[in-house]
């Protein structure tokens, strides 16, 4: 199964969305947007953004566990990871992204 966009809308009513790997586990997921086509933008960012190492950014949680965001061109976080057991885990993670982001489908959950 490929991977998929799902679009949705938090308890606050604000729209995120989240990137799943083809088997459901969330491998990436947006800040709020106040708007629906911000979010749909920041979809087609990780689309455009996702192929390229150089905007991955790899760091760690303030408990040290490693994770990493996916930055657009002008730097802005677009996108972030949950954290990882291992540095090799979150690399994969990075893999998964790339693999899976620019083909995905969109699951809108806010139509």
């Amino acid at each position: 199964m490929a991977g998929k966009f799902e679009l949705y809308k938090d308890k606050a009513g604000e729209f995120r969305f989240r990137l799943k790997a083809g088997n459901g586990e969330i491998i990436l997921a947006s800040e709020g947007y106040k708007q629906k086509p911000s979010a749909e933008n920041g979809i087609e960012s990780v689309r455009k953004n996702a192929p390229l190492d150089e905007r991955y950014e790899r760091k760690e949680t303030s408990s040290g566990k490693p994770m990493f965001n996916l930055k657009a061109s002008n730097g802005q976080v677009i996108g972030t990871s949950e954290s990882y057991s291992s540095d090799s885990a979150r690399d994969n993670g990075i893999e998964s992204v790339k693999k899976n982001a620019p083909d995905a489908k969109l699951d809108d959950q806010t139509a």
